[in-house]
């Protein structure tokens, strides 16, 4: 091989490593939006149902893109006249469990498509997972104009009578940051750590009977 044929060969490999940069940049670290996720009517009818019965009535037809919705009356809940009947409170029948899958949370973020657009949740074994795009302005040094990919992880599982909750880790552009950075919460079962003071995780570890979150699923029961 001549000298020709060397700089031909290291001008193609420039190429290519700087169009694979180039692509990897734009598809795992820069990137401009999410799609929000589209139910299918059956999907669609099965989240107003479960809303329903957390008391979040929607207007039907495809409501989950819009930002005003209509509230839709139960049988008999108002006066000839128009005045709310009172009702007696009672917990009879009332479910404790309620239960979501990865497409209804992400259908339910698309309510407001700038936020569906800028977050993804993710529900696999034991965890859930959710990026976040993070745009910066024109004039923002070095990274004006762009939009930072972050991602971030929780386990979530039910073991010895209370729920574990514990932070896998955060990064920014797929690079890890440092548990030091993080508090050194990384690893570490929350509930465990903190539920024993008064607060937060306390109260949550208390009223909580059962957490699963499996592929595609996350369910949660709540103590009476």
């Amino acid at each position: 091989m001549n000298w020709t044929h060397v700089l031909l060969i290291v001008f193609i490999t420039m190429a290519i490593t700087i169009a694979g940069t180039y692509w990897a940049l734009k598809t795992y670290v820069f990137t401009t939006a999410f799609t929000p996720v589209s139910l299918s009517a059956k999907e669609e009818q099965a989240l107003e149902d479960k809303l329903d019965r957390l008391g979040y009535t929607h207007a039907t037809g495809s409501p989950y893109y819009h930002r005003e919705d209509t509230y839709q009356p139960q049988p008999d809940e108002f006066y000839e006249d128009g005045y709310l009947k009172p009702e007696a409170y009672t917990e009879a029948g009332a479910t404790r469990e309620i239960s979501f899958t990865e497409r209804e949370l992400n259908a339910l973020l698309a309510k407001n498509t700038d936020l569906a657009r800028k977050l993804a949740i993710d529900l696999d074994e034991g965890l859930v997972s959710a990026k976040l795009l993070v745009p910066f302005e024109e004039d923002f040094p070095i990274l004006g104009g762009k939009t930072l990919r972050l991602n971030a992880g929780v386990g979530m599982t039910y073991q010895n009578g209370k729920p574990v909750i514990v932070l896998s880790g955060v990064s920014i552009m797929g690079v890890p940051i440092p548990n030091a950075w993080l508090g050194g919460l990384k690893n570490i079962d929350l509930v465990n750590e903190f539920g024993s003071d008064p607060g937060f995780w306390k109260s949550f570890s208390e009223g909580v009977e059962h957490i699963q979150v499996t592929h595609g699923r996350i369910v949660i029961k709540f103590r009476e």
